[in-house]
């Protein structure tokens, strides 16, 4: 399997803070939180549409 790969995003100032607030409630790192919430979205895309295969 590859390396890990770097996703670089932009967002605005306000979802950048509402982002860490929350990542920080949860004990998560901002880009924990991301991650988290991104391999959500992919078992719930799975879970409706099958595996996706790699």
């Amino acid at each position: 399997m590859e390396k890990d790969k770097h996703l670089g995003i932009r967002i605005d100032a306000q979802t950048h803070y509402k982002l860490h607030y929350i990542s920080k409630y949860e004990g998560r790192t901002g880009n924990g939180q991301i991650l988290y919430l991104i391999q959500k979205c992919i078992r719930e895309f799975e879970d409706e549409h099958g595996e996706i295969k790699f």
